[in-house]
């Protein structure tokens, strides 16, 4: 066994066993429990020391029975070592206990009287590895069949269920607040400067060549007045600019371009400028406008 799993094996795995059990059982969030939790900490030391404690008796223990050993025990030792790992005694020691094997000289002890066309029967056992895995099915289904049938709890469907609805309401929440999903339904005004200062940066770069930098209009409409083609108010106005003008002849949709809580910004500029009655401005186009 040593042979096949030396020292510096054994420890880390069974230190990285602790240390998994620990993380499993102990909610520390988004942090390591040894980082969160000072105390695991002191315990995984612990756990190590008293891991390398047990080695080094063990070690000593070995060495003084080593020591105890005839010439001939010595050599047959040594034989053992250095078998292939199927011949082991330790191999052969627990396939045997999992499998409950008989030798083939044995085979005449284990047979039935039963001869079909000369086809012969062994009265072997099952092994036990498929035994206890049987064993292991029955208790699960019984597990099963109070937790789902018995008890009520949530089936795998009914989990899924349960996650996709809440799922679609915590998406329909952000939706209600999230700027990049804004829609002429949830749209509203923005009033302060630095949302009126990045709306009129967006007009500058995007929207002077057809209605001026002072919004009098020239290709499109005077924007200034209180007379809408498609309507005023922020929901017509943030409506237009994503969705374009009238088919054919009206503004190009700027939704592919600007993101929704952008066009919101460039909306409530082009809002504020309202009665500012530029110099030369286009004539009026559309009907009067009144904000309910």
């Amino acid at each position: 066994m040593k042979k096949f799993f030396p020292i510096y094996v054994r420890i880390p795995v069974l230190f990285a066993i602790f240390f998994g059990a620990m993380e499993f059982f102990i909610d520390s969030g988004d942090k390591p429990a040894f980082i969160k939790y000072p105390i695991v900490s002191i315990l995984l030391l612990l756990f190590l020391f008293v891991l390398i404690a047990m080695e080094i008796v063990l070690k000593a223990a070995y060495n003084v029975v080593d020591s105890l050993l005839t010439e001939e025990q010595r050599k047959a030792k040594e034989i053992e070592e250095n078998l292939p790992f199927s011949e082991s005694a330790f191999y052969k020691k627990w396939m045997h206990k999992l499998t409950r094997s008989n030798k083939v000289e044995e085979e005449g002890e284990l047979l039935l009287h039963h001869d079909y066309d000369g086809i012969k029967e062994l009265d072997n056992v099952l092994p036990p590895w498929w035994v206890y895995l049987f064993y292991a099915c029955i208790a699960f289904s019984v597990i099963y069949l109070v937790r789902f049938h018995v008890l009520g709890h949530d089936d795998q469907t009914t989990e899924f269920n349960k996650a996709m609805a809440e799922a679609k309401i915590a998406v329909e929440e952000y939706k209600k607040t999230a700027p990049d999903v804004m829609d002429k339904e949830k749209v509203t005004l923005l009033t302060e400067k630095a949302d009126l200062d990045a709306g009129k940066a967006l007009y500058e770069t995007n929207c002077v060549a057809c209605h001026r930098a002072d919004a009098g209009g020239a290709i499109g409409p005077n924007l200034t007045d209180n007379q809408w083609i498609l309507g005023g108010g922020i929901k017509n106005v943030f409506n237009t600019i994503m969705e374009g003008g009238r088919d054919g002849k009206g503004m190009v949709a700027w939704k592919s371009s600007i993101k929704p809580s952008d066009i919101q910004k460039v909306a409530s500029y082009v809002l504020s400028l309202q009665g500012t009655n530029p110099k030369e401005a286009k004539a009026a186009e559309g009907d009067v406008w009144t904000e309910e």
